[in-house]
C-alpha cells in the first residue's frame, strides 16, 4: 500500500518508520527540510511541496496528515482540495476537534472524497512500535484502509468507531480520562510524599504495578519518573494542556453529563500555572515520558 504522510513531527516522524517497517510505501512531506533530509536516510521517499506529493501517488490515493490540530490542518486541505480526485482518502491523526472534523468531512464530500478521522494514542513510542487508533469516517474508506490501520497499530489496538467524528471524539473522552488519572496518580503520590518523606515512591509505583487495581502503564510511568528524580525538585510543576481535555468538559456541559473528576483534574492544570506542587511536577513529567511533551526546568 502507498500512503503520503505529511507532518514529520515526534509522532509523523516515527509514524512513517512504522509505516515502512510493516510494507507500506510512504512519501513524506514536512515543512522542516532537516525532518525530511532525516527521514530520508532510512529510504522513504520525500516531496518537496503538498501539491508534489499527491503527485507521487499513483491510484486511489490515501493521505495521512499528521500535524498539529487547527488551522495547520485546513491550510493543508485547502492546497489538497485542488489536487485531489473522486474516491481519494484523507486520513487526519492528530487530535482535530469532532465538531471541525464534521464540517471538514462535508466540505470534501462535495468533492467526492472521503475524510477519516483517526484517533491515536501511544506516543511517540507507539507511534514507531504500535498505536492505538480509533477510526471514523465512511466505512467502505475504513475497509479500503483497514490493512494499514492493523499494521501500523499494536495487536488488538485498532477500532472503527462509526461514523465521521467518531474518532475523534473518542479520542477526545480518551484524554479526559487520562487527565483524571493522571492527576489522581500524582495527587496520592504528594499525600505519600508529605506524610513520610523519605519513603521511596518509584518502589511504591512499582509494587502496585504488581497485582494492584491500579496497575497501568501510568503507573509504570510514574516509576520511571520518579527512580530519574526522587523529589523532582529539577522541574517545575507546570502542566500544560493540548486542548482536549477541555474540549472534553465542555461538551459534557453541551450534554448535561456531570464530570466532576476529569474538570477538576483540568482545573488543576490551570492552577499549576500559578503556583509549584508535587503532584504537578508528576503530571508534567509523566506527560513527558509518554508523550514527549516539554517539561518546564527550574532556573
Amino acid at each position: 500500500m502507498q500512503v503520503g504522510l505529511i507532518g514529520l513531527g515526534k509522532m509523523g516522524y516515527n509514524l512513517a518508520l512504522n509505516m515502512q517497517r510493516n510494507g507500506c510505501k510512504v512519501v513524506a512531506f514536512d515543512i522542516s527540510a532537516a525532518a525530511m533530509q532525516k527521514i530520508a536516510e532510512y529510504g522513504i521517499a520525500t516531496a518537496p511541496s503538498v501539491v508534489e506529493l499527491c503527485q507521487m501517488l499513483s491510484g486511489r490515493r490515501i493521505i495521512w496528515i499528521m500535524v498539529p490540530a487547527g488551522n495547520a490542518v485546513d491550510v493543508i486541505l485547502n492546497t489538497l482540495r485542488n489536487y485531489l480526485a473522486p474516491n481519494d482518502i484523507i486520513i487526519d491523526g492528530g487530535n482535530s476537534h469532532y465538531k471541525d472534523t464534521l464540517q471538514r468531512a462535508r466540505d470534501l464530500e462535495k468533492l467526492q472524497v472521503q475524510l477519516l478521522d483517526c484517533g491515536t494514542s501511544g506516543g511517540p513510542a507507539g507511534a514507531l512500535h504500535g498505536l492505538c487508533t480509533m477510526v471514523g469516517g465512511p466505512h467502505e474508506a475504513f475497509q479500503h484502509c483497514a490493512s494499514l490501520f492493523k499494521a501500523i497499530s499494536t495487536p488488538g489496538g485498532c477500532l472503527y468507531a462509526g461514523k465521521s467524528g467518531s474518532g475523534h471524539f473518542t479520542k477526545m473522552v480518551h484524554n479526559g480520562i487520562e487527565y483524571g488519572m493522571m492527576q489522581s496518580i500524582a495527587e496520592g503520590m504528594e499525600v505519600l510524599h508529605k506524610q513520610y518523606p523519605d519513603l521511596d515512591l518509584a518502589s511504591v509505583a512499582k509494587v502496585w504495578n504488581h497485582g494492584s487495581v491500579v496497575r497501568s502503564w501510568l503507573m509504570e510511568l510514574t516509576e520511571k519518573v520518579l527512580q530519574k528524580e526522587r523529589n523532582l525538585d529539577s522541574i517545575r510543576g507546570v502542566m500544560h494542556s493540548s486542548g482536549e481535555g477541555k474540549w472534553t468538559v465542555e461538551t459534557a456541559l453541551e450534554m448535561g453529563i456531570p464530570t466532576p473528576a476529569i474538570t477538576m483534574a483540568l482545573l488543576m492544570r490551570y492552577r499549576s500555572q500559578m503556583d509549584d506542587t508535587f503532584s504537578g511536577k508528576l503530571v508534567a513529567a509523566l506527560r513527558n515520558e509518554f508523550g514527549g511533551h516539554t517539561v518546564e526546568k527550574k532556573n
